[in-house]
């Protein structure tokens, strides 16, 4: 993982959100807005350090669930504790049920960087042992916190065939795939976009998203 204080990370001006459409909370379908979000045009690579105060502009984040269809019952999804050893003090201890994290301007020597960034990412976060469907289900903007002023996120849904997710981060805890009825019993705990996805994707009923 990058050096925090030194990391370059992509973001777009939170001006270019509000003339696409400004939202708060979950928005389905993100490919109207992706075209603009990810055009070298918009982008920037910016200090990371600077840009975790200033809502001027957005951090883009990959955010993935892991999303397991059982035989009988509802769903279930991959979530876990982040530990105290994580870059986003304002996220410690918080549960969640997103992997994922800043695309980086070492990203950028690729082709297509946020998919190299959101690869990454993954790679560094989880260890996954099973084949996957990728979808990009929609957009999160949550500007009553502190953490999301300054982020944006975009939420990916991968449909595994077994459970076999697996942390590789030592600050990933109490790691494991639960029936969705039973973290949405229990969101007080997550942290805001986990509360947003999970209300969003399975709130109005269990079934797949």
């Amino acid at each position: 993982m990058p050096d925090v204080p030194s990391e370059q990370v992509l973001v777009v001006p939170t001006q270019l959100l509000h003339e696409l459409g400004y939202f708060q909370g979950f928005l389905p379908g993100a490919a109207p807005y992706l075209e603009s979000l990810l055009s070298p045009r918009h982008t920037s690579y910016r200090p990371r350090a600077e840009m975790e105060g200033d809502p001027r502009f957005k951090q883009l984040i990959p955010y993935v669930l892991f999303c397991h269809a059982r035989q009988a019952g509802p769903p279930s999804v991959f979530c876990y504790t982040r530990g105290t050893g994580q870059g986003e003090q304002r996220l410690h201890r918080k549960q969640s049920v997103g992997i994922g994290g800043h695309i980086s301007a070492d990203d950028a020597h690729g082709h297509a960087p946020y998919d190299v960034g959101m690869r990454r990412e993954l790679d560094e976060e989880v260890s996954i042992h099973t084949a996957y469907h990728n979808r990009c289900v929609g957009l999160i903007n949550d500007d009553e916190t502190e953490v999301g002023k300054v982020h944006l996120g975009v939420v990916h849904v991968f449909d595994v065939e077994s459970p076999d997710v697996r942390p590789r981060e030592t600050e990933i805890v109490n790691a494991g795939f639960r029936p969705v009825t039973e973290l949405l019993a229990d969101l007080d705990g997550f942290e805001s976009w986990s509360r947003i996805c999970l209300q969003a994707l399975f709130g109005a009923a269990s079934g797949r998203p």
